[in-house]
């Protein structure tokens, strides 16, 4: 396919440094091999992920100016509840400063030591504030997830037939709550159908089990949705957005992806008179700052009202998405597997499909992605065992569904000549993938979300 244009123009350029293979190789064994532990300027293309990476418009840098910094009912706050509520119909909005703070505030009100909760693919973060809480997770991810060149045109969806046999085991009484990530980021980035949403929310009121929305990347979802979903063809993003939160009790919002700012986010309640937005306010107060500005200076808050519109503006989400429709196109040509078709924010590389002699325990897809940064200086990240982590009860290392290398693309800040470098160098690493016969091993870890921390050394024959 040909590149889409920009529906946008550059008004500010920032320099990037350049490095040699052999500085690469020593920046990473430097960080113990964790790309997080690189420093930033050591990083060509940085995809590491696109939370808070984004570029602001110009009219988002004018409403920082009109930043109302009140300590308490500022008119900026305001500003954003009336734009959420515009957007998603839901009457409390609460905003905090990003996504697992949303968790961090919401999910105590639900899990607790013996409850569980059910998503179609909990990442990461999610999963260690459902541990956080005491609760333990339950994955229903639809099976077409796990075949990443199967072209299914919702790979995000729940398994409605694993999720009720799930609830029967453990006892609706037990189910905190499901979680319904949109789109689908562990899965790679894929969609979620309104059909399956509403099928999840007839299973949670059969059951009287909360239903939650993990939102970062609603408007991704409800331009597949569009693009995807006959019934929804003549619908704008907006009112498929509507559609589907009225199916939910809540949200929880990293902000900082398809609300394209660099910090923000937001929990949503549907029901004004819902008792546990008490248990929100003041869970705020103590973790976050007051419930008006929750973690956020008043400039932030009116940034992330103007990019809740902006977000959900549908010739940008054409190009966002045919962006990585671009990308896969490409790697196609070469052959290159990852998953298919192309998510919504990034690029799923199937690293075991790369390195089928590497063992999930020895991470093949941080071995990739430490492979692509000694090549050409991009940065991405393992999401699959490495990320996963291990058991909270028997501390034995889990396997992930897939191992993914992700390239998460930042909104508004590459242009086609670095995603052709990008394809260029993951072509590059593809034809010497049968020369890689180790991974790695972790040489310390904390005792959650390691993947940030941990260091590594390689796995000597």
């Amino acid at each position: 396919m040909k590149f889409m244009p920009e529906p946008y123009r550059i008004k500010m350029v920032e320099p990037i440094k350049m490095t040699t293979r052999t500085e690469r190789e020593e920046k990473i064994k430097e960080a113990g091999y964790n790309l997080f532990r690189l420093r930033a300027e050591d990083v060509y293309v940085d995809t590491l992920t696109d939370s808070g990476t984004n570029a602001m418009s110009d009219a988002q840098w004018s409403a920082l100016m009109r930043g109302d910094e009140a300590y308490a009912g500022a008119k900026s706050y305001y500003h954003l509840v009336e734009a959420a509520q515009d957007i998603f119909g839901y009457k409390y909005i609460q905003p905090v400063h990003q996504g697992r703070a949303a968790e961090k505030v919401l999910f105590p009100s639900f899990l607790e030591k013996g409850k569980y909760a059910i998503a179609n693919l909990f990442f990461d973060t999610t999963r260690a504030h459902v541990e956080l809480a005491g609760a333990r997770c339950l994955e229903a991810c639809c099976p077409e997830a796990a075949d990443s060149q199967l072209r299914a045109p919702f790979k995000g969806n729940m398994d409605i037939a694993k999720m009720e046999q799930l609830i029967k085991e453990k006892g609706a009484e037990n189910i905190g709550m499901v979680v319904m990530t949109i789109t689908n980021n562990s899965a790679g980035g894929q969609p979620v159908s309104l059909k399956n949403m509403r099928e999840v929310a007839a299973l949670c009121k059969k059951y009287g089990i909360h239903l939650n929305i993990d939102a970062a990347r609603y408007a991704e979802n409800a331009m597949f949705v569009k693009l995807r979903e006959k019934e929804c063809r003549d619908m704008s993003v907006k009112e498929i957005t509507r559609e589907f939160f009225k199916l939910a009790d809540t949200f929880t919002m990293s902000a900082k992806k398809d609300t394209i700012v660099n910090m923000g986010g937001l929990i949503g309640v549907r029901d004004a008179d819902a008792p546990y937005i008490l248990k929100i306010k003041a869970n705020c107060i103590s973790y976050e700052g007051f419930y008006t500005y929750g973690g956020l200076n008043g400039r932030d808050l009116e940034a992330l009202a103007v990019g809740l519109y902006e977000g959900i503006d549908e010739n940008w989400l054409r190009y966002r998405l045919g962006t990585m429709e671009y990308i896969g196109e490409r790697l196609d040509e070469y052959g290159i597997p990852y998953q298919s078709p192309a998510g919504g924010h990034g690029i799923f590389l199937d690293a075991a499909k790369f390195y089928p002699q590497i063992p999930y325990y020895e991470f093949p897809g941080q071995v990739l992605a430490i492979e692509l940064y000694k090549e050409c200086g991009l940065r991405g990240c393992d999401i699959g065992s490495y990320m996963i982590g291990n058991d909270p009860d028997t501390g034995k290392q889990l396997q992930s569904v897939n191992e993914f290398t992700r390239l998460a693309i930042p909104r508004r800040v590459y242009t086609q000549s670095h995603y052709d470098m990008v394809i260029e160098a993951i072509n590059e690493v593809w034809k010497k993938r049968e020369t890689i016969r180790h991974g790695y091993k972790i040489t310390w870890e904390p005792p959650i979300l390691r993947h940030f921390q941990a260091e590594l050394t390689p796995v000597k024959e």
